[in-house]
């Protein structure tokens, strides 16, 4: 198939819940790539404006993601130990939930420290340069970000729709479906991108006014 007809199954399956073996070849191709880059794209600039417009988003979403994960594993490892030790029983999926939920606490945890910029900041290091030497470090930090967030979207994409295909389900679990939980993996990375897009501008922002680029950052700060 050529890598337009594959764009196409790819758009139009997904939209119409179509799901089948030729669709999971056509996410395999590459017609994959030219349909989740710009799509990475557009989203990371909607969620950049809805962080824009609803700033409770802007500073609670992820926050309020990681915290019910936490929440939630933490329930269940808690009463899975009493189970086990107290009652000699342990529900079967008290050992297959936690790690998927682990999973979106992770992912959603780097999203919002890219917002912080506490991954790989180097910020002892970059305040000693120039102001266009900061900016420039700044931008490659962007630009290699963004495209980890493309590469991540596309992939995550492929095994989504895979794990759809094969109806496979969460282990110790009759119906609780696994694509449930990846599906959310292209998504939080959508929003790093838009993240990195909203970093950008304030690089940008500060450089064009003199301000200080380079900031000390806290993981787990206010922003």
């Amino acid at each position: 198939m050529s890598i337009w007809s594959d764009m196409v199954t790819i758009v139009s399956a997904t939209l119409s819940g179509d799901i089948n073996f030729k669709v999971v070849q056509s996410y395999r191709s590459a017609g994959a790539w030219f349909v989740f880059a710009p799509l990475t794209v557009l989203g990371a600039f909607a969620f950049h404006y809805l962080y824009k417009k609803v700033p409770w988003i802007d500073r609670h979403l992820e926050r309020t993601i990681i915290v019910y994960s936490y929440i939630v594993i933490a329930l269940i490892i808690f009463v899975g130990v009493i189970q086990r030790f107290g009652f000699s029983s342990q529900v079967p999926w008290s050992t297959t939930i936690p790690p998927l939920l682990f999973m979106i606490m992770a992912w959603y945890g780097c999203s919002f420290n890219v917002k912080l910029r506490t991954h790989l900041s180097f910020s002892e290091f970059r305040s000693k340069m120039s102001p266009k030497g900061q900016f420039a470090a700044l931008t490659l930090d962007n630009a290699l970000w963004f495209i980890f967030a493309i590469i991540v979207v596309t992939t995550t994409a492929r095994v989504t729709v895979n794990t759809y295909d094969n109806f496979a389900i969460v282990l110790g679990t009759d119906n609780v479906m696994r694509w449930w939980f990846i599906v959310t993996m292209p998504l939080c990375f959508i929003m790093l991108a838009a993240r990195v897009v909203g970093n950008f501008f304030e690089d940008l922002a500060n450089f064009r006014s003199g301000a200080p680029l380079i900031k000390q950052a806290v993981i787990g700060g206010d922003i």
